[in-house]
C-alpha cells in the first residue's frame, strides 16, 4: 500500500504536459521580449551613433569622389531591416579643381533613401536593392577646370556597398564650360534609372529626358560609365532613344509633330547618333502648308558643349531629296547658329514652293538642281527673318500652273521665233528653263542674274521676290531670234517697226528688248521698261 498523502503528490501526465507548454511560452515571450528590448537597444544605439555612422558615409563618398562631401541629415531605423534616409547631400569636386574655380557641387542631392534587410548588415559589401533619390543636380565643371585634377587615385571608404538599382526623379544635368560664346548646357531628366552600379562597370539605364527645343520626351535605354571622376566628359554612353511627339511649333516660324528613332555611342563629349525623323505635317509660317519630310542623319554631338555636327543628312520633302551637312553651334545667351550646306541633285520646285509661298497651287512645276549654303542665326525672331540662303540654281521643264501665265510665256516664245500669227492662248505649250545666283534674306529673295530660257528667246533678269507674296519686282531684257517686226501679226504694224529694227538688233540677236516684270506671284505683270536701264546683263 502506498503512503498517505502520496496520491495527491503524485502528478498526473496530462498535468506535466501542461507544464512543459506554460515553460516553453514563459522561454517564447521571454525570447520575443528579449529581441524587442534588443531592437529597441539596437534602435536607441543607432539613434546615438547616427553621428558616426554619418560621419562614415562622409568619409566613403568623399574618398570615391576625391572631393569635400557636406550632409545636411542622415536618419536611421532597423524597425523594418535597415532603413537609411538623407537630405542635403553635396559632393564637390578636388581641391585643386576647386582652387580653379570650380566651387559648386558636382553632385547635389535633395533627398535619398534605400532599405535593406538586417542580415546585409553582416554581409560585406552589404547588398541594397533600390535606392530612390530626388532633386539630383550633377555639375560636370569646365574642361579646364577639371584639368587641374588630381592624378587618378581612388581610395576605398569605409562602407562598402552594391547597389542594384538607383531611382531618380526631378533631375537635372548641367555641363559647364569657360568658352566663349557658350551657355553652361542643362539637360532637364525627368526620370533615371539605373541598374547594376558599381565604381568599375558600365551602368545599364533607363531614363526620360525632357527636350526644351522642340517641346517633347525622350525614352532612352543603354549604358553609362564608368564615371570619369577626373574627367566626366570622357565617360562612356551607350543608347537607343525614342523621341515621340515633339511639338515643332515651340521653334517659332515652323510647325509640326516630330518623331525620331536611333541609336548613339561614344563618350559624353563626342557622341556619335545615328537617326531618323518623321514629320508628317511639316509646315513654315509664310505658307502653313502641310508637307511629310523625312530624313536619315548620323551625326557627332559635343554633349558637354550642346555642339552638332552632321554628316550628313539625307532628307526627302514630299518627293524630292536633297542632303545636307554642317553644324548647330551653341551660342551664349541666344540659342543655336545653324551652318548647313544644302544639296538638292534633281528635285521637284513645288515642293519647296508649296512648303515656303502662300500661293496654291504653287506658281510652277518642274525640277530644280541647287548647291547653297544656309544658315539660320540664333534669336528670338521666326525661322524665315533668321534664315539666310545663297547659292547658285538651275530649273528644267518649268510650267507655270496660272494658265494666263503660261499663255503669256507661250506666245511670247511664238512672237520670238517670228509665228505672231500663232500668237494664240492654248495654241502651244512650250517648257522653258531658269538658272542663276540667289540670295534669300529676311523673307526676300534676291537674283542678281537670273536668266530665263524658252524657244526663241532668252530673259536676264534682276530684282527680288518676297516671301508673303507682296513683293515681285524684276527688271532685264528680253533677246529673241526674230527682229521686232516679225514679232507682230498685222503687216501695217510690222512695215511700221521695221526702221526700228536696227536699233534693237544688238549683239547677234534679232530684237534686245528692255522689260519689267511686277505685280504678285500668283498674278505677276509683263511689260516693257522702254525707259528703265534693264539690271539683268
Amino acid at each position: 500500500m502506498r503512503p498517505v498523502g502520496q496520491a495527491e503528490r503524485e502528478v498526473s501526465p496530462s498535468d506535466r504536459g501542461k507544464n512543459r507548454r506554460r515553460v516553453w511560452t514563459w522561454i517564447g515571450i521571454s525570447a520575443f521580449l528579449a529581441l524587442i528590448v534588443l531592437a529597441i537597444v539596437a534602435e536607441v544605439v543607432l539613434s546615438h551613433a547616427g553621428p558616426l555612422l554619418k560621419g562614415r558615409v562622409i568619409e566613403t563618398l568623399s574618398a570615391r569622389f576625391d572631393g569635400r562631401v557636406e550632409l545636411d541629415v542622415l536618419n536611421a531605423s532597423l524597425l523594418r531591416g535597415l532603413e537609411v534616409s538623407g537630405d542635403g547631400l553635396r559632393i564637390f569636386p578636388p581641391d585643386e579643381v576647386v582652387a580653379a574655380g570650380a566651387t559648386q557641387p558636382v553632385i547635389a542631392v535633395d533627398h535619398f533613401s534605400f532599405h535593406s534587410g538586417v542580415l546585409g548588415l553582416f554581409v560585406k559589401p552589404m547588398h541594397v536593392g533600390t535606392v530612390h533619390v530626388t532633386g539630383l543636380q550633377i555639375y560636370v565643371p569646365p574642361k579646364d577646370m577639371r584639368q587641374h585634377g588630381p592624378e587618378h587615385r581612388r581610395r576605398g571608404g569605409k562602407i562598402k556597398i552594391v547597389v542594384d538599382e538607383i531611382v531618380c526623379d526631378n533631375s537635372r544635368l548641367i555641363i559647364g564650360t569657360n568658352k566663349p560664346g557658350k551657355d553652361p548646357k542643362d539637360f532637364e531628366l525627368k526620370h533615371i534609372e539605373l541598374h547594376e552600379v558599381g565604381p568599375n562597370a558600365p551602368w545599364r539605364y533607363g531614363a526620360t529626358l525632357t527636350n526644351a527645343i522642340p517641346r517633347g520626351d525622350i525614352q532612352a535605354n543603354g549604358t553609362f560609365g564608368p564615371w570619369n571622376t577626373e574627367s566626366p566628359g570622357d565617360s562612356a554612353v551607350t543608347g537607343r532613344y525614342t523621341f515621340d511627339h515633339a511639338d515643332l511649333n515651340t521653334i517659332k516660324g515652323i510647325g509640326g509633330m516630330l518623331s525620331s528613332v536611333g541609336e548613339f555611342n561614344g563618350q559624353l563629349n563626342r557622341i556619335v547618333v545615328d537617326g531618323t525623323t518623321e514629320t508628317p505635317d511639316f509646315s513654315l509660317d509664310s505658307a502653313k502648308h502641310k508637307i511629310p519630310l523625312h530624313t536619315k542623319f548620323h551625326a557627332i554631338v559635343d554633349g558637354t558643349s550642346g555642339d552638332t555636327y552632321l554628316q550628313p543628312v539625307a532628307a526627302k520633302l514630299r518627293e524630292t531629296n536633297f542632303t545636307c551637312a554642317g553644324a548647330v553651334i551653341n551660342v551664349k545667351g541666344k540659342g543655336h547658329a545653324v551652318d548647313l550646306d544644302v544639296d538638292v541633285p534633281d528635285g521637284r520646285i513645288q515642293d519647296f514652293l508649296e512648303l515656303a509661298v502662300k500661293t496654291e497651287p504653287p506658281i510652277m512645276t518642274g525640277r530644280i538642281g541647287m548647291k547653297a549654303k544656309m544658315r539660320i542665326r540664333p534669336g528670338k525672331e521666326t525661322v524665315l527673318h533668321k534664315l539666310a540662303v545663297e547659292g547658285k540654281f538651275t530649273l528644267r521643264r518649268i510650267h507655270f500652273t496660272n494658265p494666263k501665265v503660261q499663255d503669256t510665256v507661250d506666245m511670247l516664245s511664238l512672237r520670238a521665233r517670228g509665228e505672231p500669227e500663232e500668237a494664240k492662248p492654248g495654241a502651244e505649250d512650250v517648257s522653258s528653263r531658269m538658272y542663276g545666283q540667289f540670295k534669300l534674306e529676311n523673307g526676300r529673295l534676291r537674283f542678281n542674274n537670273l536668266v530665263y530660257s524658252l524657244p526663241g528667246a532668252t530673259v536676264r533678269l534682276a530684282g527680288v521676290y518676297s516671301l508673303d507674296g507682296d513683293e515681285f519686282d524684276f527688271e532685264g531684257k528680253v533677246r529673241t531670234a526674230a527682229k521686232l517686226s516679225k514679232m507682230v501679226a498685222s503687216w501695217w504694224k510690222s512695215l511700221l517697226l521695221k526702221p526700228v529694227d536696227p536699233f534693237f538688233a544688238k549683239n547677234g540677236a534679232g530684237a534686245e528688248i528692255p522689260v519689267k516684270i511686277s505685280g504678285t506671284k500668283s498674278a505677276p505683270k509683263f511689260g516693257l521698261d522702254l525707259g528703265g536701264k534693264g539690271r539683268g546683263r
